[in-house]
């Protein structure tokens, strides 16, 4: 989750900027805008995104070894999923692969996700939950070799 303010390597509360090519975007200047909408950087501009599963892939925070589009697109494929698939992975990690699996399987479809390590179990189901994907995922905290 993006918040306005961030603690710095000293533990003090700042304003969070993120540096681009194209100039400082502050967060501050997101806050209620649509997506599509443009906004000044301090060299340039940028458009508000509407978060995809490849941008999230770019930017999330990496708990694990994550797979990226290509190789994701080889493993949908591979897999012949379509919407209404119901799909069971095997370490849920930092979700990468599990946001793609669900935008692919839905609307009707559902993934079941594992997860032996309770921490990073717990974060993917409240990331699920924070961009609206809860219906069509449910994560366990299980080794999902064991009976």
């Amino acid at each position: 989750r993006v918040t306005e303010k961030t603690l710095s390597k000293k533990g003090v509360e700042v304003e969070n900027i993120f540096q681009t090519k194209y100039g400082a975007l502050k967060v501050s200047d997101l806050v209620g805008k649509k997506f599509g909408t443009k906004v000044s950087l301090s060299k340039g501009y940028a458009y508000v995104l509407h978060p995809t599963p490849e941008l999230w892939t770019k930017s999330l925070p990496h708990r694990t070894q994550i797979l990226y589009a290509t190789d994701i697109a080889m493993v949908i494929l591979q897999l012949e999923l379509k919407p209404g698939c119901v799909v069971v992975e095997s370490g849920t990690g930092s979700g990468s692969l599990s946001h793609s699996l669900i935008r692919t399987i839905a609307p009707s479809g559902h993934l079941h996700t594992y997860d032996f390590h309770e921490q990073r179990s717990e974060k993917a189901r409240q990331e699920f939950e924070e961009h609206g994907l809860q219906d069509l995922v449910t994560c366990y905290h299980r080794d999902v070799c064991e009976s």
